[in-house]
């Protein structure tokens, strides 16, 4: 792959600012690249190519003219259609929104058009992101796995995690709850950050004060992540728990020698369920690249009653998202949305109260692990991709899973924590899909973090193994 749209998001707009590279070129790549394999795996749900094309000529004028250059300036970006876009149908995966247009972006998009980003479509997520296996809604459908069309591609930001592999656009916005950013990125063999809970502020989450759902950057390399992020990142009012940050740290990652770090590794907590293959596959790719730690130590940290704090909480956030849909609409909401608001219909006060308790003492207890460990590694999911028809897993080895977010145990879990999470790819795994790590680095080390896997890239890129797997794309070009 050597057109513009297969360029890192960092060489892109390297080449636009010294006018080796237009953003018209950059632009109409994308766009090429869309329509060749887009109809295959259905990563795009909806486009503004008319607009977009008008923005890169804009960028370009402004190029040619010598105009102080954003960060972003002239760089193509897809967005989650659970995001606000202004005059671009946002359908948040359900049919009660099929014709949506929202009149203004919201606060995450706007900031990423003021920073030069050009807005190429909406990529497609599940219900209102209620979906961690597959992408899929009654809106648009399936969309496949572009290592294999008939394979899972994960969610609920599956649609960017596929047009990122693909090179349909060199960034994505997504957001993740219990792994919605980490699991698309593992399963499409790209990067992304859960970053450190307040640091990208939302105008749109009903719920504030809560560290579940936030949102970030999926790219294909590290630093594509941390330019994205600088953009994202900052206080504001809208989001009570936002902070300031000087997001000049984020355009300008840390070099991070491996060769200092104590690394904690964990396959599965202690109990976390993990297929038999990934495991393997973790323990194998481990081997080749352990020896670059300064340390590299066997830790389980403490978060056996994580799988049920989550599913309380899950529970509290959908009744106050979902409550009135499903009061009012349940013939029109899927069966994710039902189950979650059901069972928070039957959980007791005690048993919210007692998880409120215990999320704090798990937090608390969890931090310590960083007296002693720069950072954790663990697989980045538990599974490899199902059927892409398979909408939850509900046995792992064999073991029927108590909820369909059970099989998401090592990423829900750190959700908790609301540590900065960066999914970086790690070659494949025992069935030939992509392979990932999953690192977690101390509350607010979000560049370091980033940094760790930027120098991992660079250990995995010399080595066939490691390196991050490329689709055949041939394979899924779309026919007549």
């Amino acid at each position: 792959m050597t057109e513009p749209c297969d360029l890192s998001a960092v060489e892109a707009r390297r080449l636009i600012g010294r006018k080796r590279l237009s953003p018209i070129e950059l632009v109409e790549s994308c766009i090429a690249r869309i329509e060749m394999v887009n109809p295959t795996v259905n990563a795009v749900v909806a486009e503004c190519y008319d607009r977009a094309r008008a923005e890169a000529r804009a960028a370009t004028e402004a190029l040619v003219g010598g105009a102080e250059l954003p960060p972003l300036h002239g760089l193509p970006f897809g967005v989650k259609d659970l995001n606000d876009t202004e005059g671009l149908v946002t359908t948040y995966g359900s049919p009660l929104y099929r014709d949506n247009v929202p009149e203004k972006d919201e606060l995450l998009v706007a900031k990423l058009r003021q920073a030069g980003g050009i807005v190429l479509g909406k990529t497609a997520t599940p219900e209102f992101g209620a979906g961690g296996n597959t992408t899929v809604n009654e809106v648009h459908g399936y969309t496949r796995n572009a290592f294999d069309p008939s394979r899972a591609c994960g969610g609920s930001s599956g649609g960017s995690g596929v047009a990122l592999a693909c090179g349909m656009m060199p960034l994505c916005t997504g957001s993740d709850s219990g792994g919605s950013l980490r699991k698309p990125a593992t399963f499409s063999g790209v990067s992304a950050i859960r970053p450190t809970t307040g640091l990208v502020p939302s105008d749109k989450r009903g719920v504030g004060f809560t560290n579940f759902s936030v949102q970030g950057p999926m790219a294909r390399t590290a630093d594509d992540c941390a330019l994205m992020l600088s953009v994202m990142a900052g206080d504001d009012v809208e989001d009570p728990l936002s902070f300031n940050v000087r997001r000049e740290d984020y355009r300008q990652l840390p070099e991070v020698d491996l060769s200092t770090l104590r690394v904690a590794i964990s396959v599965d907590f202690g109990w976390a369920p993990v297929e038999h293959g990934i495991r393997d596959t973790f323990e194998a790719r481990l081997k080749r690249f352990q020896s670059v730690f300064k340390s590299c130590e066997r830790f389980d940290p403490s978060l056996d009653t994580a799988l049920d704090v989550f599913w309380i909480l899950r529970g509290v956030q959908f009744l106050a998202s979902h409550l009135e849909r499903y009061r009012n609409h349940r013939d029109q909401v899927g069966q994710n949305i039902v189950a979650n608001v059901e069972a928070g219909l039957e959980m007791k006060p005690e048993d919210i109260g007692w998880a409120n308790a215990e999320h704090t003492r798990l937090y608390r207890q969890f931090q310590q692990m960083f007296n002693d460990y720069d950072v954790l590694i663990t697989p980045g999911q538990p599974i490899t991709p199902t059927a892409v028809e398979q909408r939850n897993v509900t046995e792992v080895n064999g073991v029927p899973m108590k909820n369909y977010m059970n099989a998401s145990a090592l990423t829900s879990s750190l959700t908790l924590m609301g540590n900065p999470c960066v999914s970086t790819p790690c070659g494949v795994d025992h069935t030939g899909m992509p392979f990932g790590l999953q690192i977690c680095g101390p509350m607010h080390a979000d560049a370091f973090t980033l940094g760790v896997a930027r120098s991992l890239e660079r250990v995995f890129e010399n080595d066939w193994e490691l390196a991050r797997p490329l689709p055949d794309l041939e394979s899924i070009r779309a026919t007549e």
